[in-house]
This record gives structure tokens, C-alpha cells and sequence, in this order.
């Protein structure tokens, strides 16, 4: 198969009118939100193309998505941890996650995060009323374990209930968690009585060289809740649809969730991502292929063009963190790189504490865009 992201020239993707178009004028090149730039998958368009012929645009259901799901964590993970009566669906995952928190912790409750990460993260948390106990990753962009029993420690203080908001893999810096990190999580959250949410939308997107391990399926997490989506994976962002699923020991706190909340899903995003879940695999992988080269390109383009950004190749995912702290141009380079090299990147500041002159780079896209994108970085530091 050809690689999807190679497809679409600039001048096609310019017509399309998402936030990642739409939001900087036509000369600057959009590197910034989590769209990708790759034509649909097959199996998905004939899906939708169905589904509108016949007019099916009613309300979503959940059960086909539960058994796509089921059968591609089976397939991909060797996880059979989705399971009908303890999976429910939702509008998307960040949605999902809310509801889950409002039914493990109340007003002025702490949730734990391990920042830099996902900036909605802080938005939602807010949104909520909760509080937010940073715990930072380590120089490495992993876990800190003493970092996260300390924040464990003054979440849970004096008695009150707390919860982990784990991204897995972690957004921005694609780490891919090993089942034995994933463990002494379960084992720490345990001990301090924190529930674990495991934000694993991007879990599809691990590239070659590891491997995704599902939350809920390490020793101790029987307590956890997990959200995933096919939504990240192919390209699917604007037709909403996800799934929260609970780890056997959650099963009835998740059956508490009011069944209103699936009214928010997609019917149609539903019916694209069951389709891509069953028969996308064969995209996904020339998807996968193509971001290790780019992932690849990016590490060989920035050692020509800007040496000084810190560039450690993600795991998973299509985001690249860039440490741009030696260039000299303050907490937010992604600004300056706007300005000066009409780049969009996203800047780090929103993703809390270690955020500070960085910026998230996208790099699924062509070849072609990425280098030019890097040369116009280059030159804003001029």
C-alpha cells in the first residue's frame, strides 16, 4: 500500500476547512494540531458513503463499536479486556474522561497529571472543579515514580478522594509506558487509594520498536478506567465517537453513568470508526510506516537546519517535543516561529510545568511539508 501520507499535495489540503486549515492565514504551514494529512481509509469512506445513501444519520448505539474494539485489542494487543457489560460509549474521549471523574471524585477533588502534557487535560480539570497535583515526567519523558507517590501522597491527603489522569501513550512526548511502569502505577495508586483514568486515544499510533500495553490489562489495575477512541489513528477527529471501558472491579461505578451522556457520540462516527477498527488495519500499518519515516526525516532535518532543538524521537504517536530552549527565543519559540518562518507549531506553555520553550511539532504529513517547515523554522531564528 501506498504511504496515505504522501497522497495529498499542499494545494488539496489547503481546501479542506478543519480547525488545522482554517486557523492561520493560507502562507503559514500548519504543523500544530493533531490532524493528519492523509486522505480517509477505504474501508471508512465506503462505510459513510453507505450510511448516507440510506439515509442512516439517526442516533449512535454503542454494542458494534464495543465488539470492533474488542476485536482489534484482541488482534493487536492480545488484550481481551472489552467487555459489553463493562464498556459504555461516549461522545469522545476527553468528554469520557470527565464523566468518569464525576463518578470516582467530587467538587475540589485533586487529579494527578504528569506534565508536560495534553493541555485540555488542565482545561477539563478546571471546567470540573477540580484540582490539579502535577507530578513531572523525568529527564527521560518517563515516569518518575518517586514524583508520582509524592503527588499520589498530597492528592489523597487527609482522606479525600483522587484520581490519576494517566495519557498512554503520553502526549506530547510519545512515550510508550512498559507494562512494568504501568504496574508500579497500579501498585503506587493502590496503596494511596488513587483511581486510575487512562487516556489511551493514541494507543493505535505505537511505531515500530514498542509496544502498547493496555492499562487495565497489568496486575493491579482492576479498579482502572480506560477511554479509547479510533479517532486519532485514522483521522477521524470530527466525527465523534469513544468508548470507556473499566477494569473488573469498576464495572458498576461505570454502569452508574447515566446514559444520556452516550446521546453525544456520532452516529455517523460511529459507524466510520467500527469500520475502521475492523477493516483499516491494512491502512493503519502504511500509516505506521510512513510516520517512522517522518519521525525519522524530522530527527535528520533538525541536526541540518537546527542543531540546538533537543529532538528525542517518540515512541508513538505523530507529535515530536521540541526542546527549543538553546535557540534563544524565550518561553514560547512556537510564537516566534510564527512570525518569523510563518510555521504553526503548538506552543509549550500550556503543557504546565516543564513546558517552557518548547513546542509540539506534527509531523504527519509529506515529506516535502516537513522539510519545508523545518527550513522555515530555521529561518526565524535569523
Amino acid at each position: 500500500m501506498n504511504d496515505p501520507l504522501s497522497e495529498l499535495p499542499l494545494e488539496k489540503l489547503r481546501l479542506r476547512t478543519s480547525a488545522k486549515w482554517r486557523s492561520y492565514p493560507p502562507d503559514v504551514l500548519p504543523l500544530w494540531v493533531a490532524e493528519m494529512d492523509v486522505p480517509l481509509a477505504g474501508p471508512v469512506v465506503r462505510a459513510l458513503t453507505k450510511a448516507l445513501a440510506r439515509g442512516d444519520t439517526g442516533y449512535a448505539m454503542g454494542p458494534e463499536y464495543v465488539a470492533a474494539l474488542d476485536a482489534f485489542a484482541r488482534k493487536r494487543w492480545g488484550w481481551d479486556g472489552v467487555a459489553p457489560e463493562r464498556a459504555a460509549i461516549v461522545p469522545d474521549v476527553m468528554l469520557g474522561v470527565v464523566e468518569v471523574l464525576k463518578l470516582i471524585t467530587g467538587p475540589g477533588d485533586a487529579v494527578v497529571v504528569n506534565c508536560p502534557v495534553y493541555p485540555p487535560f488542565y482545561a477539563f480539570l478546571e471546567h470540573l472543579g477540580r484540582r490539579v497535583v502535577e507530578a513531572p515526567l523525568d529527564a527521560g519523558h518517563r515516569i518518575d515514580q518517586a514524583a508520582l507517590d509524592d503527588a499520589f501522597g498530597r492528592a489523597a491527603a487527609g482522606g479525600r478522594r483522587a484520581a490519576y489522569l494517566l495519557c498512554s501513550p503520553h502526549n506530547p512526548t510519545g512515550t510508550v509506558h512498559t507494562a512494568r511502569e504501568l504496574a508500579a502505577v497500579a501498585e503506587l495508586a493502590e496503596a494511596h487509594g488513587v483511581r486510575v483514568v487512562a487516556d489511551e486515544i493514541h494507543a493505535p499510533l505505537v511505531l515500530p520498536g514498542a509496544e502498547f500495553v493496555p492499562f487495565l490489562s497489568v496486575p493491579g489495575a482492576e479498579r482502572g478506567f480506560s477511554l479509547l477512541s479510533a479517532s486519532k489513528a485514522w483521522h477521524l477527529a470530527g466525527i465523534k465517537a469513544a468508548l470507556a471501558v473499566a477494569g473488573p472491579a469498576a464495572a458498576g461505578e461505570l454502569a452508574r453513568m447515566p446514559v444520556e451522556v452516550g446521546h453525544g457520540a456520532s452516529h455517523l462516527g460511529v459507524v466510520a470508526h467500527v469500520a475502521a477498527l475492523l477493516h483499516g488495519g491494512d491502512w493503519l500499518d502504511a500509516v505506521l510506516a510512513g510516520l517512522d519515516d517522518r519521525r525519522r526525516l524530522l530527527a535528520e532535518l533538525l541536526a541540518r537546519h537546527l542543531p540546538e532543538v533537543r529532538y528525542v524521537p517518540p515512541e508513538a504517536t505523530y507529535l515530536a517535543w521540541l526542546d527549543c530552549r538553546r535557540l534563544g527565543l524565550g518561553d514560547d519559540p512556537a510564537a516566534v516561529f510564527l512570525e518569523r518562518g510563518r510555521v504553526a507549531l503548538t506552543g509549550g506553555m500550556p503543557f504546565g510545568t516543564g513546558g517552557a520553550g518548547h513546542a509540539r511539532l506534527n509531523f504527519a504529513t509529506s515529506r516535502e511539508i516537513l522539510t519545508e517547515a523545518v527550513r522555515g523554522m530555521a529561518a526565524a531564528r535569523r
